[in-house]
């Protein structure tokens, strides 16, 4: 979904965003394209460890809301994105063991939007998002949080896996949500935990599953096998907050 707001179209434009120290979460560039501006955009890129996505013009067409894209878009992030430590600051502070989302390549931003609003909801402490191949802090991600975005400090980190790792040293369990694993009633999701929801219909990667320490699967008694990821977050959160009372 385009949220118009947060598109910035045009190299000149594009290249002043990157020096004026906004945030930028996806950038695109029309395939085939490399003079002096567009090697000035990828180093600008480099420095910020942003993957560009080199597209067709076809696809920049449909982008663009202007119709003068130069071959070059980008998405603006609508929020500044927290530091890893802003999450565990806050959990010090209300004396709560870390209750973390980690969030595995979602691309819907209506997805993330609820994910960030049932994360509030449910007491987390923080949600943490890939850099690339997924959504970022879009307009209608803050819109569809309903002000959760005020509250909920989301950090964005190059590598899922190495994050998990990084929590794992810091005590912290990590769980996914995947229907091969454990019945999430008979898993214990009491203490420092964070909640792994993969992306819609693939799920979470095998290189991300293979760094949790748990596999929650989610009794389901219909006729299909998944759900919405937004509303497996919700399912899984709020497991984990029954655990916490008990």
């Amino acid at each position: 979904m385009r949220d118009n707001e947060s598109v910035i179209e045009g190299r000149n434009a594009v290249i002043e965003a990157f020096r004026s120290g906004r945030c930028i979460d996806r950038l695109f560039i029309k395939d085939g394209l490399n003079d002096g501006q567009i090697q000035t955009i990828k180093r600008e890129a480099k420095k910020k460890d942003l993957r560009i996505e080199f597209v067709a013009r076809e696809r920049l067409d449909q982008m663009s809301v202007t119709g003068a894209h130069q071959g070059v878009i980008a998405y603006i992030a609508a929020y500044e994105y927290s530091e890893l430590e802003d999450i565990f600051s806050i959990a010090e502070k209300k004396g709560e063991d870390p209750f973390i989302f980690i969030l595995d390549n979602i691309e819907d931003p209506h997805n993330l939007g609820a994910i960030i609003r049932t994360a509030n909801m449910a007491g987390a402490h923080g949600v943490i998002i890939p850099k690339n191949r997924a959504v970022g802090l879009t307009a209608t991600v803050a819109k569809v949080s309903a002000g959760a975005l005020n509250y909920t400090p989301v950090v964005r980190v190059t590598n899922i896996s190495r994050t998990i790792e990084e929590l794992k040293e810091r005590g912290v369990w990590a769980v996914c949500a995947d229907m091969d694993g454990t019945v999430m009633y008979d898993l214990d999701l009491k203490g420092s935990i964070a909640v792994v929801i993969g992306a819609e219909g693939s799920g979470v990667s095998r290189l991300v599953r293979e760094k949790c320490d748990m596999i929650a699967s989610i009794p389901v008694k219909g006729d299909i096998d998944s759900l919405n990821a937004s509303v497996a977050a919700g399912i899984l959160a709020y497991e984990v907050v029954r655990q916490r009372r008990v």
